[in-house]
């Protein structure tokens, strides 16, 4: 750990804060310990399941024998007995607890959504982790107790597994626990959007009244937030199109007719009254058409952005600062469907510079390094444990659950940037899948992400912004060719960028691809030109509504970066304004 940066939490808490970050320090502290006995816990409540009497672990505990009998795993390895469980064999397969329900992936990156079954245990863990975002917060921003928090956030309607449990996103599950729909008090969960605009399964319906609330409570409201920054912007994009109504609503005091859910309407009508003077101001916030700062011009109180920005979310950065004027965008935690991970303990770092403390309490955590040699199809990966890994390395983050998960891949490719104690700190760099290829060249998100961002530098000097994206790889072509879905936030149309600027900004994507690429596009001649497709304004939005019609969930979807279903490219291509191309190869680099 030498030369390692660290961070420190400022200590002037009393009662409940206190307690909560004398935990953080105790946990980061023993991190090795913590860990073994994690596992060791893991181990002996587990022993007997299906699972692992199937590694002939004869009872050991230690990380040892565990690591040299149990095999790293992905989800389809674990798939057949998931669903089992599903099916209703309420045998101890990978868990000796009863399974209380599942939770659902959100499947817009792979088509079909994942279940994970979980127990009453793993949620203590998980609200135990959620618990510490208060505490920490207070340190930096205090007094949110004393106004409410404009969260954009819909629930999932529950489904129902063959042997009748429950099945739904992480976040639903999480909200319902902390019994939302009976009204206890949270401070950090206290919100400006009654239950029923939340329960509402129709999401502009939902969004709509949230927006609507938020508007009536500006005053109030003391953060702004969504889960993923994708949602934070779909959210001001539905002001944008829709304050004329609003401010028709306000005025009157009469709810849109649009809204025809019986249960928002009945809510709406209590915290809906005629206030001509604040429809006054929204009309004047919203007529001229600048957007600029308009969080912090309506809710004058905010203090930051309580929005997931990084991996591929960093993307919304800029126009999140744009819309806020620059506010503090704050990402508290991270985790996922399988488990929760850990925790940002320097909630005002720069959006583009946050790192999470993982917390050794929540799960076994072991680390494949992620290099040329052991990060490719290895099906018998080393491991390094989460005591030692090396500051400005990356890693795949492989998991080890209460809930029956053991040495699984999650996917997920982290780089330690410093430690807090002994704990580690990471940033998460992207998911590990290749998302484009044609020939021999792979190329990933980040890379993706990465190319398009120096693409979109041409695009500034027209005041214009990539707002979504995703891509597909065109085999239908000979030779195929990489194809770039772009929406455009052009702030000013009379001088937007022209047919050979988007040209200039398929090859400047090219240009940032790795060598591989450039080499079968220069050189072999395997991969066509690059093509940019321009689509209509809120081509993403309509992509979302159809991922949640089949199933995806509001709060945890995340544009796909990459498509291949037929129906989602029809609805894309659909949309399409104009297409660009590359008007010349890039250069391959010199090996």
């Amino acid at each position: 750990m030498a030369n390692a940066s660290s961070t420190s939490i400022p200590m002037d808490p009393s009662g409940t804060d206190a307690k909560a970050l004398d935990f953080i320090e105790e946990m980061t502290k023993n991190c090795d310990s913590v860990q073994k006995n994690v596992l060791r816990e893991i181990l002996t409540q587990n022993g007997e399941t299906e699972y692992l009497l199937k590694w002939n672990l004869g009872g050991a505990t230690d990380r040892e024998t565990f690591k040299s009998k149990v095999p790293v795993v992905s989800y389809e390895d674990l798939q057949p007995y998931v669903q089992r469980i599903a099916n209703g064999d309420s045998s101890p397969i990978l868990t000796s607890y009863p399974v209380t329900e599942f939770l659902a992936s959100s499947g817009t990156s792979a088509g079909e959504r994942k279940l994970f079954p979980t127990i009453a245990q793993e949620m203590d863990h998980k609200l135990k982790l959620l618990s510490l975002f208060q505490p920490l917060i207070n340190q930096y921003v205090p007094g949110l107790d004393k106004g409410k928090g404009l969260f954009f956030l819909q629930l999932k309607a529950d489904t129902k597994t063959p042997s009748g449990l429950v099945a739904r996103p992480v976040l639903t599950s999480f909200y319902k626990t902390l019994q939302l729909l009976t009204g206890s008090y949270d401070p950090y969960h206290h919100f400006t959007s009654p239950n029923e605009t939340v329960v509402c399964a129709d999401s502009f319906q939902s969004f709509y009244s949230q927006m609507l609330c938020g508007l009536i409570y500006r005053q109030k409201v003391l953060r702004v937030g969504a889960v993923f920054a994708s949602g934070m912007t779909r959210a001001i994009r539905l002001l944008i199109s829709n304050w004329k109504q609003l401010a028709c609503d306000i005025e009157t005091g009469t709810l849109n007719p649009k809204i025809t859910d019986p249960d928002i309407r009945a809510c709406m009508s209590k915290v809906l009254k005629p206030d001509p003077e604040l429809a006054r101001f929204l009309t004047g916030q919203c007529c001229e058409g600048n957007w600029e700062g308009i969080i912090n011009r309506i809710w004058p109180n905010t203090k930051y952005l309580d929005v997931i920005v990084t991996g591929a979310m960093a993307q919304y950065i800029p126009i999140l600062e744009y819309y806020s004027g620059n506010l503090p965008l704050i990402s508290m935690g991270y985790g996922s469907s399988e488990c929760y991970f850990g925790l940002n303990l320097n909630p005002m770092a720069k959006a583009s510079q946050v790192s999470y403390t993982i917390m050794p309490n929540m799960g076994y955590f072991e680390f494949i390094p992620h290099d040329s040699v052991n990060s490719g199809l290895d099906l018998t990966p080393q491991t390094i444990d989460l005591a030692d890994v090396e500051h400005g390395k990356q890693y795949e983050l492989v998991i080890t659950t209460y809930a029956g998960l053991c040495r699984y891949r999650l996917g997920d490719i982290l780089q330690v940037t410093g430690y807090h104690n002994s704990a580690p700190q990471f940033r998460f760099i992207r998911r590990k899948n290749v998302l484009l290829s044609i020939d021999a060249d792979k190329t990933d998100e980040h890379e993706l992400q990465s190319a398009i961002e120096k693409a979109s530098e041409l695009l500034k000097i027209f005041n214009t912004e990539v707002l979504e994206y995703t891509s597909y790889a065109d085999t239908k072509t000979i030779p195929g060719h990489y194809v770039i879905y772009w929406e455009l936030l052009v702030k000013d149309p009379a001088h937007g960028p022209g047919d050979k600027v988007l040209d200039q900004c398929c090859l400047a994507i090219e240009e940032s691809l790795s060598n591989v690429y450039r080499h079968y596009r220069f050189v072999d001649n395997t991969i066509s030109p690059l093509e940019i497709r321009v689509v209509k304004s809120g081509t993403f939005e309509v992509l979302m509504d159809y991922s949640i019609s089949r199933g995806a969930s509001i709060n945890q979807y995340k544009v796909p970066r990459y498509v291949s279903f037929a129906p989602i490219i029809e609805l894309l291509d659909s949309r399409v304004v104009s297409t660009h191309f590359s008007p010349s190869a890039p250069q391959a680099v010199p090996k």
